[in-house]
């Protein structure tokens, strides 16, 4: 108690050593190094090589359709000419790009994601079915343009020399199936496109991601194989 004619006495406040103690200056942390590229198929996504080949080739058969539906609706005219000029030369390299991402897909074949069940079986019949009219469409074409004698040269490359001789056994097949199956090829993707968007909006079940784009940090998930509700 304080004394009388004296003030309250005085008390000294310890220091609360619960409170967190101010912040130090601390160095700057290390950025995190970028997560290296997958070149590789993966079951959670495909590999950079998969990706960069399926959507190089979307493309071009994407320019190749639009030259023939432009030559359907138009005729002969400027544009016509100047994307349906390129026709040979891109269906040439649609079939090398083709005979790759064949190749590379048996490298890949046991690391991928395959879905079970009735829907998986339909699935990878669909994908043979694509991956046959891929090589095949070009591949009358090519022939056909070998038997006509003329030179192959793509994009200006010399790739095979022409005879002048024309083999009508060889441009055949070419004049009867390289047209038909073109546009079958496009019916099958058209249907490859439906699918992937059903995958994506109604089922949900990560397809997309695994061979298109993704947000960052987002890791798109593995289907179990379980029907889809």
């Amino acid at each position: 108690m304080a004394k009388p004619g004296h003030g309250p006495a005085l008390r000294l406040a310890r220091p609360d050593r619960s409170a967190a103690p101010p912040p130090r200056n601390r160095s700057p942390q290390p950025e995190k190094e970028p997560t290296p590229l997958q070149w590789r198929d993966t079951p959670a996504r495909y590999g950079l090589v998969s990706r960069a080949l399926h959507w190089s080739m979307a493309l071009l058969f994407l320019w190749q359709f639009a030259g023939m539906g432009i030559r359907l609706a138009i005729g002969r005219s400027p544009v016509t000419a100047f994307m349906v000029g390129s026709h040979a030369s891109v269906g040439t390299l649609l079939f090398a790009l083709a005979l790759a991402r064949g190749a590379w897909g048996l490298v890949n074949l046991r690391r991928r994601h395959h879905e079970a069940g009735p829907l998986g079986r339909v699935a990878r019949l669909g994908h043979l079915a694509l991956y046959g009219l891929m090589l095949t469409v070009p591949a009358l074409a090519l022939l056909r343009h070998y038997g006509s004698g003329r030179a192959l040269a793509p994009f200006g490359l010399p790739l095979l020399p022409g005879s002048g001789e024309r083999i009508e056994a060889l441009m055949l097949p070419g004049d009867l199936a390289h047209g038909l199956l073109a546009w079958v090829l496009l019916a099958a993707v058209a249907g490859h496109v439906g699918m992937v968007l059903v995958h994506h909006f109604v089922w949900r079940d990560g397809t997309w991601p695994r061979m298109g784009a993704r947000q960052a940090g987002s890791h798109a998930p593995v289907a179990t194989g379980a029907a889809p509700r």
